[in-house]
């Protein structure tokens, strides 16, 4: 049994297989078409010159910095590194996986440009069972979420720290063991 993510119907039952008794997760090819097209708005939005905010540009009071096309992978690296500012006790396996799962199913509805790599790498970690480690205090914004998925995402990116079959590890060695 598995849990296909399309990004539209994901439902309990599905998140509490996933979080606690690791159901393999896959990715429904219509979602990988929306997140496609997506993704494609922004590379036309990029290639056309266009200011993107947040894309191309520095966030907040620094809106009106451009970036060059040369550095908006930096950008997006360093805001991830940034952002990764938690403290406390991690969270545990259960929540990480039903956050990794969660975040996952929306991008998967193909509303944020991303590309579907990225929500197919996590995919891999939850199968693998690659858990980042979340410290479970501390966030920036509005939303609450920042500093919890800027953690997320350093291991997604091959950074931070990650639990990978019970042992603590550098988030790249983590991926890279897992395959």
């Amino acid at each position: 049994m598995s849990a296909s993510l399309t990004g539209n119907d994901l439902t309990f039952a599905q998140l509490y297989k996933v979080a606690l008794h690791n159901e393999i997760v896959e990715l429904a090819p219509a979602a990988v078409n929306r997140m496609n097209a997506s993704r494609a708005v922004v590379e036309r939005l990029l290639a056309s010159g266009a200011t993107a905010y947040g894309i191309n540009t520095g966030f907040g009071k620094l809106a009106s910095v451009r970036i060059s096309a040369e550095q908006v992978r930096q950008l997006q690296v360093n805001l991830v590194r940034s952002h990764a500012s938690g403290v406390g006790e991690p969270l545990s396996e259960t929540e990480t996986r039903a956050m990794m799962l969660l975040r996952a199913n929306a991008l998967a509805k193909g509303l944020s440009g991303v590309r579907p790599v990225v929500v197919e790498t996590l995919i891999k970690m939850l199968n693998a069972r690659v858990h980042p480690v979340i410290p479970s205090q501390g966030s920036v914004g509005a939303s609450g979420d920042l500093a919890p998925l800027a953690h997320l995402a350093h291991v997604v990116i091959g950074e931070g720290r990650a639990l990978y079959r019970g042992e603590a590890l550098a988030g790249g060695e983590a991926m890279n063991r897992a395959g």
